[in-house]
């Protein structure tokens, strides 16, 4: 899970949040709406400004939400999308088999 926590924080989360819901702006002529959320945008800053307190803690939620959950509700990029279904076909496998190994050693 730590390596997928740190992938998602390198290359997994957008540049910026998305914003959904409706924009609407006032002028003079009326109100207008555009509904909707502005697609993900893979970050273009280098690796090192990327790895952030508040970029780790996105990360870790949305891994853990991914794994144990099975839900995420944030906008990922397309390496975000993919890291986080082959998270969700191998996390658990490696955790399954952690167990069995924890349990052989405690049998004998």
């Amino acid at each position: 899970m730590a390596a997928t926590v740190l992938v998602m924080m390198l290359w997994g989360l957008p540049q910026q949040d998305a914003r959904p819901g409706p924009t609407n702006s006032a002028t003079g002529a009326g109100i207008s709406g555009v509904a909707g959320t502005n697609d993900p945008v893979d970050p273009d800053e280098p690796l090192a400004r990327r790895m952030t307190s508040d970029r780790f803690e996105k990360s870790a939620r949305v891994v853990i939400n991914s794994v144990v959950f099975r839900s995420s509700t944030q906008s990922l990029t397309t390496a975000g999308t993919c890291t986080e279904m082959l998270s969700r076909l191998v996390e658990p496998a490696l955790l399954g088999l952690g167990a069995f190994a924890i349990r052989g050693r405690v049998r004998r």
